[in-house]
């Protein structure tokens, strides 16, 4: 049972250090060097492809936060319900910067080994974003 603790909050600290923080180089600490993430933009495996991908949302969205609302482990998967929320202030996805601010919900699946996280599997409420963007349609996926 302690690992599961231990898990949760390595998720976490992942969330407010590396995520809110944009405190990059904890990317060690938390990630496995080969990690495969898996989101609805496609799939990039590395733990730097996973930095560069937290700079370009940050990019867009300079004041971006995930809040966790729910924490929930078993074995070694940590699954988390989340809020997020920023302001759009650069290109995102091909969506000029609006100013908008957004508020959406996403929950997250995260495999650990040895305290990193090895797999993560993210779902954010994309139409909500892009709604509150003023966007009606989905931008084309990624080719």
């Amino acid at each position: 049972m302690p690992a599961l603790v231990d898990n949760k909050e390595i998720v976490r600290r992942f969330a407010e250090e590396f995520i809110n923080g944009g405190n990059y180089d904890t990317a060690e600490e938390f990630l496995a060097e080969d990690i495969a993430d898996h989101t609805p933009s496609g799939e990039t495996t590395g733990r730097e492809a996973v930095v560069e991908t937290l700079k370009t949302v940050r990019t867009a969205f300079p004041d971006f936060v995930v809040t966790p609302r729910d924490i929930v482990a078993e074995d070694d998967t940590v699954a988390v319900r989340m809020t997020q929320r920023g302001t759009h202030e650069g290109t995102f996805m091909g969506i000029e910067p609006t100013g908008n601010a957004f508020e959406i919900e996403a929950m997250a699946f995260m495999r650990l080994e040895d305290g990193k996280i090895v797999e993560r599997w993210g779902r954010p409420d994309l139409l909500g974003l892009f709604r509150q963007l003023g966007r009606t349609e989905l931008p084309a996926p990624p080719a």
